[in-house]
């Protein structure tokens, strides 16, 4: 077979849309899900049967695992599957209601597992597939106002690297990408926002500064056509790998910080062992 079957979530606009255009632009197929079918006539439009528009709310369990046997049924295979559907929460972690939270969950981190979920059966019976699985560097670090994002993200590191070992027998691979900033609308407007308490302003002021100097310039999002298709390339493909030039530096301070304290504190956990 020369061409990959591809399953992507949010393909309207981001990272879907443009990791979506370099599979096709290669002679790729595509099953594109969004919310809005809208957003995704151009494509037919451009690529016709090349792109199979699938109407999907990742939240909806059920609807899922329609969506992705109807993608198997339409092009026999899948080859890649790119959990991209997701959203930024704003907020600091008194400021958040219930129903910010727990739908922040259901998208992020539950809407992820269902699309996972409903290509592992195929996957396996054909001995092989890629997962491909949109993290953040706020799944590696932590960033202040966005809490629950970061939960969000960490809770999908979390079950990724046990899925990659689980799966591994199979033939079957799994990359957790994790961007630092780009030129998408992640802050604008897809993102929501906690109602905000003024105890916090100055905090917030503070924050949004130290996260402009560590996260740096914003990264081009249509720069990660050429490496998204590097990494489904791939023999080997990494468990992780970072999106944007900033990082590595905060995940190798970030991780140097908590070794330091680890060590600090190892008399206190050996004292723990009894």
């Amino acid at each position: 077979m020369t061409y990959k079957v591809w399953f992507i979530t949010g393909t309207s606009r981001g990272f879907g849309r443009e990791w979506a255009i370099a599979a096709l632009e290669r002679g790729d197929k595509v099953a594109a899900t969004a919310r809005n079918l809208e957003s995704l006539t151009d494509l037919r439009e451009q690529y016709g049967d090349a792109v199979l528009p699938i109407q999907l709310d990742v939240t909806d369990r059920a609807a899922v695992f329609a969506a992705v046997g109807q993608a198997h049924a339409n092009f026999d295979r899948l080859d890649v599957v790119v959990n991209n559907a997701g959203y930024g929460l704003f907020g600091m972690i008194e400021e958040v209601s219930e129903a910010e939270a727990r739908a922040q969950m259901e998208t992020n981190v539950f809407g992820a597992l269902w699309v996972t979920q409903a290509a592992l059966p195929y996957l396996r019976v054909q001995r092989s597939g890629h997962i491909i699985q949109v993290s953040s560097i706020s799944g590696i670090s932590a960033f202040i106002n966005i809490g629950l994002y970061n939960a969000s993200k960490w809770a999908l590191e979390g079950f990724s690297q046990s899925l990659a070992q689980e799966v591994a027998p199979f033939g079957i691979h799994v990359t957790l990408i994790e961007p630092g900033i780009f030129s998408t609308d992640w802050g604008g407007v897809s993102a929501i926002h906690a109602a905000p308490l003024a105890a916090y302003d100055e905090v917030k002021e503070m924050a949004v500064a130290l996260r402009k100097s560590r996260v740096g310039k914003s990264g081009d999002p249509h720069a990660t056509r050429a490496a998204i298709l590097k990494i489904v390339d791939a023999a080997e493909p990494p468990l992780r790998i970072f999106f944007g030039e900033a990082p590595l530096a905060i995940a190798k301070a970030d991780y140097a910080a908590r070794i330091a304290t680890w060590e600090a504190w190892n008399a206190v956990s050996l004292e723990a062992q009894g």
